[in-house]
């Protein structure tokens, strides 16, 4: 299955294993009749029609369960959507603020030491606001939120302790500065500030260990910043 939005506001479905409408030059041909074979076998359908109000910016699948989706757009509202009960998304949250970035975090709750994946969080950088929700069992459940003092256009959490004190992070990056900031999970104290893109960081994710994470900036760059106590790689 392929879950598509975009600026149409649509929310679609796709089966990858039914036939397509593309020619082979590439194109597509006109969509069928009523009458035809093909129209009641459709290789999409349309989720929650004229439920969405604005862009569709992001379409995440849920990690755990195939029915279930998450849409993010420029109205501002976060939707979780069931494929089985498809008119009306089953759970909606408003945030505060033009949302930037919306993903999927898999994350850790033991140690960077024993980084075995325990959860998913669904991450959300809005205004100067990062939220984050449950990722799995709990459609539309608040974990955590915070109001940051700059805008956030990226955002990505982990909460492994590193073994020594270290306590869950995440990093945010935006437009209005070059700077990686680093929070606190629990208290969004800022723990530290990574200097060195020269232009707006617009991507931010962890490794799968939770040991580094990694920006992406205008200025053409993907940096790595060490996120554990002690040596790593080229790291001493």
């Amino acid at each position: 299955m392929l879950a598509t939005g975009g600026a149409e506001k649509k929310l679609r479905v796709w089966d990858l294993n039914r036939s397509s409408n593309s020619t082979s030059n590439g194109t597509t041909s006109p969509p069928p009749s009523s009458s035809s074979p093909a129209a009641s076998n459709p290789t999409s359908y349309e989720i929650g029609p004229n439920v969405h109000t604005a862009t569709i910016k992001s379409v995440i699948w849920s990690p755990t369960d195939t029915n279930l989706l998450v849409t993010a757009a420029d109205d501002k509202k976060i939707r979780w959507w069931d494929l089985r009960t498809s008119r009306v998304p089953i759970a909606e949250y408003t945030v505060d603020g033009p949302i930037g970035s919306c993903e999927m975090n898999t994350s850790s709750s033991r140690t960077l030491a024993t980084p075995v994946a325990d959860t998913s969080i669904l991450s959300v950088a809005a205004g100067r606001n990062v939220y984050f929700f449950d990722g799995t069992s709990r459609p539309g459940t608040l974990l955590k939120s915070h109001k940051l003092p700059q805008q956030a256009d990226a955002v990505a959490v982990n909460l492994a302790s590193d073994g020594h004190g270290g306590r869950g992070k995440f990093v945010t990056g935006g437009a209005t500065d070059t700077w990686v900031h680093v929070y606190d999970y629990e208290t969004g104290e800022e723990l530290e500030v990574g200097k060195g893109h020269h232009g707006p960081v617009w991507s931010v994710g962890f490794a799968p260990d939770g040991r580094l994470y990694a920006t992406g900036s205008e200025d053409g760059t993907v940096k790595l910043w060490k996120n554990c106590v002690g040596e790593f790689g080229l790291w001493k």
